[in-house]
């Protein structure tokens, strides 16, 4: 991990708090797939059209290991911080996590901000997700086994939804969440301790929040912050996998211990050694392919595949 730290630093590439969110989504893009592992081939690659409660279409990409009907499906939501990153930037991932479970998998390309800012994000996964649950055997996947996940702002919307499919009687299988932004505030150790230096720090936490929220009410609203929720008791169980040098660590632990304290089942990974955004690194980080693999599992568990 501090090679590719190194090497980061070496190569002298703006950083993209110091961007506009245009110029930053556009580095993003250009540098997702560096340290991935191979492209996995999919039998089945589709672009999908999924409506919203405001008539916005938005896109989305389906990936299948094979044309079998009634396969599992995981709707998942992208990192970025609410503000860069899309279906593309993590295909391999999500091709990945297909090839691995033997599900399908839906990436959302949610609207980003500050274009779109708060609750837009939110509103977009979670009418997805329904959009994806009354279309399952329309796509060929099965409906009774749907689950969500996401990698942190991404995971920040994954725990959204599964609150909301509680609430609305929609049983999913599992909430899959890398590293997910959970607190109000960054004011954890671990944001101190790991402030500077890393993938992730204060500087581009801020720059991020500042483009997707406006005042501190949204901040401390629940579908912001998970773990202002009131009530987390009957959400899908939860496989959480983070990373030990990142300032969200502390909060994952934190909505880990509040989904356990509401009776909810959880399995926790913290992967050492590793910073924010590791999970697409493959290539160079170990650990990053001890958490597909991990990931895959509870997926599988989750949908009871043998």
């Amino acid at each position: 991990m501090r090679g590719v730290l190194e090497r980061m630093e070496r190569a002298g590439r703006p950083r993209l708090h110091t961007l506009s969110p245009e110029q930053a989504r556009a580095a993003y893009a250009l540098g997702a797939d560096i340290l991935e592992v191979p492209r996995a081939a999919m039998e089945r690659v589709e672009t999908l059209a999924i409506p919203t409660r405001d008539g916005t279409a938005l896109g989305a990409r389906l990936v299948a290991p094979s044309r079998a009907a009634g396969l599992p499906v995981l709707l998942y939501l992208h990192g970025g911080g609410f503000t860069i990153g899309s279906s593309a930037t993590h295909d391999i991932l999500c091709r990945e996590l297909a090839r691995l479970a033997g599900c399908m998998v839906v990436s959302l390309d949610y609207r980003l901000a500050p274009e779109h800012r708060f609750p837009t994000a939110s509103h977009d996964a979670w009418d997805a997700l329904t959009w994806l649950v009354a279309h399952a055997k329309g796509l060929g996947a099965d409906p009774q086994r749907i689950a969500v996940g996401g990698d942190s702002a991404g995971g920040t919307l994954a725990t959204v939804n599964a609150i909301l499919a509680r609430d609305a009687g929609l049983p999913l299988a599992l909430q899959l969440l890398f590293y997910p932004g959970c607190a109000a505030h960054q004011d954890t150790p671990s944001h101190a301790r790991f402030s500077r230096g890393l993938v992730l720090d204060e500087a581009a936490i801020s720059w991020f929040f500042s483009q997707y929220v406006l005042d501190r009410s949204q901040r401390e609203d629940w579908r912001f912050a998970p773990l202002l929720a009131p009530d987390v008791e009957g959400v899908a169980p939860a496989w959480i996998g983070l990373a030990e040098c990142d300032p969200l660590v502390d909060e994952g632990i934190d909505y880990a211990d509040k989904l356990r304290a509401a009776g909810v089942p959880v399995d926790l990974e913290i992967y050492r050694g590793v910073t924010h955004e590791f999970i697409k690194m493959g290539r160079a980080i170990p650990e990053a392919r001890t958490a597909h693999a991990d990931a895959a599992a509870a997926l599988r568990a989750a949908f009871e595949l043998s």
